[in-house]
């Protein structure tokens, strides 16, 4: 997990970006997803991903819903109430991410993901955290069953989340009927 901003793009930005987060988060993720601008697809940002075993995914062109939990992401970003209509500067606005990104990875929890923060999954904390809230719910429903029709779950985990699947290698049905 990592991001920048800046006030244009290019490939040693993307890179430094990409390597600072491999760094930071002690390992490379499996691929990466992004649009197809031009920094993420050029030739030295490839290298990099190549050398750090990092797949490539991209959003095919004028499809809407290729990256739908990057677009869900973004859209909690911007219509937040604190969210400001505009910033002066770069160092206002990356302060301001800085603090929205804490929050939303440390505090806020999303259905998607068994209501556990991204932090609380990252870090493989949701077995023990899960356990937990199991432990509360038997403890409730033992203590009052007038309120239960059966044992309360706590949300299940999805056992795998992606963009563009590079598993799943599905190939379109491309025929015209009619």
């Amino acid at each position: 997990m990592g991001w920048r901003i800046e006030n244009y793009e290019d490939s040693d930005l993307a890179q430094d970006m990409i390597q600072t987060a491999v760094t930071v988060n002690g390992k490379a993720p499996g691929y990466l997803h992004s649009d197809n601008g031009a920094a993420i697809c050029s030739q030295p940002v490839s290298v990099l991903l190549e050398m750090l075993g990092i797949g490539k995914s991209f959003s095919r062109p004028k499809v809407s819903n290729d990256n739908p939990f990057s677009e869900a992401f973004f859209k909690t970003l911007k219509y937040d109430e604190v969210f400001p209509s505009s910033f002066p500067d770069l160092t206002t606005a990356e302060d301001f991410c800085h603090w929205f990104f804490r929050e939303y990875n440390q505090n806020h929890r999303h259905s998607g993901i068994g209501w556990h923060t991204p932090d609380n999954v990252h870090h493989g904390l949701t077995t023990s955290i899960s356990a937990a809230r199991r432990k509360l719910l038997d403890r409730t429903a033992t203590a009052h069953p007038e309120r239960f029709n059966h044992r309360p779950k706590p949300p299940a985990l999805p056992r795998r989340v992606c963009i563009n699947d590079p598993h799943q290698r599905t190939i379109p049905n491309l025929s015209h009927t009619g």
